[in-house]
């Protein structure tokens, strides 16, 4: 299929059908840790990437015709090779799908268009969001996520904080730990007064598991990474 993949175990979503609806490497981040290498496309222009039609014709499909699988779906996810809140038809493919089938949506997003309203209000169909932010301040966005340049980290840390007095279902936060770069006690706490902000339902602490070939990026130690849960609290959990 051109844009429907798995179902596939997740480490935080169970089994879950994926649906790309942005080509591969569109994005608005570059960031160090991706799995799928350097963006090709870094850009913050929003449009239809692929034909909404044959992307819920697949779905459709799909269900129809695979239904032991289809029985064992927990989450219909956005996730894609880019940013899928870059496709403006993402609010119109949430709803459509919700007519489709009972199975619950998600939407994993680096976050980096939250801080505009109709991309937020675009999201508002799903069941659960998972945005993704490691940074409180723009020195720690830029050597992270190498954005867009006209992205800003306080614009988006907003966006996430509007986000959560907007949006009705769950809000499932990540934050991705690079040792030397956000992993300090002090930048973690600070970081914290924003979540504090934002209120996610929960909150799950990763680490860069699956690097391109070449790249070298060093994890926390696992001293760390407790003791930066440890600072979260009971809605931390380590991924």
């Amino acid at each position: 299929m051109k844009y429907i993949f798995g179902p596939l175990k997740s480490r935080r979503l169970g089994n879950s059908l994926g649906i790309n609806i942005i080509p591969y490497k569109t994005c608005c981040f570059d960031c160090i840790y991706c799995q799928l290498g350097r963006t090709t496309n870094k850009t913050i222009q929003r449009k239809e990437y692929v034909d909404t039609n044959e992307v819920l014709s697949e779905l459709k499909y799909f269900l129809q015709n695979y239904p032991a699988q289809s029985e064992k779906i927990n989450f219909i996810t956005f996730p894609g090779a880019g940013e899928p809140t870059l496709n403006d038809k993402i609010g119109l493919l949430i709803a459509e799908v919700k007519k489709i089938t009972p199975i619950p949506v998600a939407v994993i997003t680096n976050g980096s268009l939250l801080s505009f309203e109709e991309v937020r209000h675009s999201l508002s169909g799903a069941d659960v969001i998972l945005p993704t932010v490691s940074f409180y301040d723009n020195e720690t966005f830029i050597a992270i996520h190498r954005p867009s340049q006209e992205l800003k980290a306080e614009s988006i840390l907003k966006g996430l904080i509007e986000l959560r007095s907007e949006f009705k279902g769950k809000i499932w936060l990540e934050i991705m730990l690079v040792r030397g770069i956000n992993d300090d006690p002090k930048k973690m706490k600070k970081l914290k007064e924003t979540i504090d902000l934002i209120k996610p339902d929960k909150i799950h602490i990763n680490t860069p598991l699956r690097l391109p070939k070449g790249v070298k990026i060093f994890t926390p130690t696992r001293k760390t990474i407790q003791k930066i849960k440890d600072l979260f609290g009971d809605k931390c959990e380590i991924i």
